[in-house]
Order: C-alpha cells, then structure tokens, then sequence
C-alpha cells in the first residue's frame, strides 16, 4: 500500500490514503424501519416528515449512529426496558426528541416518536410502543 503526500501545499508532511488505496467497508449493524400499522401507515415516518428539516437531519444521524455502532449506549441510545430503546436527540430551540424501537429479526423497528416535554418519558409513549412491539412478535 502506498501512502501518498500533498507535494504543493501548506501541509505538506500530512499524509493520507486515497479511496483507491483502501476501501473502508462500512457496515450497518441494524437495519431499521419503519413499524407500520394495518392500513400501511408508518407513524414514526410521519412524524419525521412533520418535523422542521433541520430537526429531520438531527433525529437521522442519531439513528444512524444506532444503525451503525450497535450497541450504543448513553447520550446516544438508553434501554427503557421490555425490550424498548430510546434514541436520543437534541433539537432545534432547546427541544428534546425520542424515537422509541425494539430490535426484531436484527431489525431496529422504528414504533413510536415524540418530543419530550419532561424530564421523564411519558408512560403513554412507553406503552403506545409496546403495543406496536406486541404487533410485530
């Protein structure tokens, strides 16, 4: 493998690999979806779309960080128990999102999404998304 140097810049002893010297194989540890209920409707998607872009981008990386370094824990990623997990987002404004997901055939099952407005996570957010687990089991 060679290691190349930029010749004609200020960083000259710098060195870096180009893609063509090596290929960094990134790979998903979990694949998630989205739940969908009976008629086809994915709520979680929904409430991603209804979002500001800017807060759609945030939730979308931290569920990618989940996707790809599983498991994740704190500030990423919290169990809430029964076999739900947390992904945790910091919005715009000072707001807090929740995507709540359980881990089904290796699969991150997206069920239920919020904004938190207190410090605990609300009991009827908690047992919405175990029903939606019940679903799929």
């Amino acid at each position: 493998m060679e290691i190349r140097h930029f010749a004609d810049c200020a960083c000259k002893n710098v060195s870096f690999l180009t893609q063509q010297d090596v290929m960094i194989e990134r790979l998903k540890k979990l694949q998630a979806r989205f739940y969908a209920t009976d008629t086809g409707r994915k709520p979680v998607r929904e409430w991603l779309l209804a979002m500001p872009e800017d807060d759609r981008r945030l939730v979308g990386k931290d569920i990618q960080k989940v996707e790809f370094g599983w498991p994740v824990g704190m500030p990423y990623c919290r169990s809430l128990g029964y076999g739900l997990w947390e992904v945790r987002s910091d919005l715009t404004g000072g707001k807090i999102g929740r995507v709540i997901f359980c881990i089904i055939e290796g699969e991150m099952v997206l069920l239920q999404g919020f904004v938190k407005k207190t410090q605990k996570t609300p009991p009827q957010e908690i047992d919405l998304a175990l029903r939606r687990k019940r679903e799929l089991e």
